[in-house]
């Protein structure tokens, strides 16, 4: 049961010079992505409000082009608790919050966007929290504090986090204001035991430790402000929104459907729009085909549509360009023709039988799906 809490106080003393192979007693994950600008504030801000604490930050960086692993190791070679761990070929925001928290020792360890807009000054309370012993995990909500969101997003965006908030909501057993916030900390016993379930894409890690977390977790809550960005851009586009939707029906189904999978047939679900779509557009402008010829055309149209989507969103970190795109595109077309006729016999075998149509449509459609699915994700990503 989540506990809210308005402030912890308490004074903060000077903090000694950090010995050599001294123990970390907290640990702040930072994961980036064309964060150059923010990296020194952050590192400022932090220093000032965490005085008196064993400290350390880990930015987790995939291979920003505007050189943030450059500048984070620039600082770390004269602040040795300032750390860089740059990721290749692999990219999200969940996979590099998880591999900075397991590449840390520490028994504490917090998330913090590298944007600033998360209000640093909280982090000595919510390690009090911790320390006390009243929680396992401390998360920083926007809507304990009614002006939480007055400022940092748009309108349009404040009532996409309200949504994304209330579905997730529906799923977790906890009742967290915001289990969709960036910003928590939590007990190194939590990261531990949550790991094997997480999953490495999208970006709501604290939605998924909620959910995914195999014991009973004390959650406590701190308000805070989210401030407005200074520099940098939104990472939030219709990729996330889509990949977060999987994540919350992944674990609806208590992880029975993988959430890529689902991201899978979402996208195969737009390829039905298309192909209605191209063949009600032949029908209007009066195209010399045969209605097989429309449908065929259609039928490569939706494919081709559902190839490169996929490629784009589902398979974002696997994604073919140049001539493998090229190869990759021949592949799954055969494989989902192949599906199609796995489509068929399966329905027609089922009404031979069972004679009821529509539950065999349906069923020999899941299997042309999972067939789609299983064989392209072996095939061509």
């Amino acid at each position: 049961m989540a506990r809210k809490a308005a402030e912890i106080g308490g004074q903060q003393t000077a903090a000694p010079a950090r010995r050599a192979g001294s123990v970390y007693e907290l640990t702040v994950v930072s994961p980036t992505f064309n964060e150059r600008p923010n990296v020194r504030p952050l590192i400022a801000k932090l220093d000032a409000a965490l005085k008196g604490v064993a400290w350390q930050v880990i930015f987790v960086d995939d291979n920003s082009p505007d050189g943030t692993a450059e500048e984070v190791k620039a600082v770390a070679r004269e602040d040795s608790r300032v750390h860089c761990l740059r990721r290749v070929g692999r990219r999200g925001l969940a996979g590099a919050v998880l591999e900075g928290a397991l590449a840390s020792a520490a028994p504490y360890v917090a998330v913090i966007d590298a944007d600033l807009q998360h209000d640093e000054t909280l982090l000595p309370a919510m390690l009090k929290v911790l320390q006390a012993d009243e929680a396992d995990m401390v998360v920083a909500s926007r809507y304990i504090d009614p002006e939480g969101l007055s400022t940092g997003l748009s309108q349009t965006r404040q009532q996409g986090s309200r949504l994304a908030t209330w579905m997730s909501r529906q799923v977790l057993k906890n009742d967290v204001s915001d289990p969709v916030s960036g910003y928590f900390m939590a007990r190194r016993s939590v990261w531990d035991l949550s790991a094997p379930k997480l999953a490495t894409e999208g970006f709501k890690v604290l939605f998924d430790i909620l959910a995914s977390h195999p014991e009973p977790m004390r959650v406590a809550e701190l308000p805070y402000k989210f401030r407005d960005r200074l520099a940098g851009e939104s990472k939030l586009d219709r990729r996330i929104v889509i990949e977060y939707l999987s994540l919350i029906l992944n674990k609806a189904t208590n992880d029975m459907i993988p959430a890529r999978a689902i991201m899978f047939v979402l996208v195969g679900s737009t390829g039905f729009l298309v192909n209605v779509g191209v063949v009600l557009a032949l029908n209007a402008i009066q195209a010399p085909l045969p209605f097989w010829g429309a449908q065929l055309a259609a039928a490569l149209v939706a494919m081709t549509s559902n190839y490169l989507i996929n490629n784009a969103v589902t398979y974002h970190d696997r994604r073919r360009k140049g001539l493998a795109l090229l190869v990759g595109y021949v592949r799954f077309c055969f494989l989902c023709s192949a599906g199609l006729f796995v489509n068929v016999a399966v329905a027609s075998f089922l009404d031979d039988r069972l004679h009821a149509p529509i539950l065999s449509g349906v069923m020999g459609a899941a299997f042309g799906a999972v067939w789609n699915y299983v064989t392209t994700a072996l095939a061509v990503w």
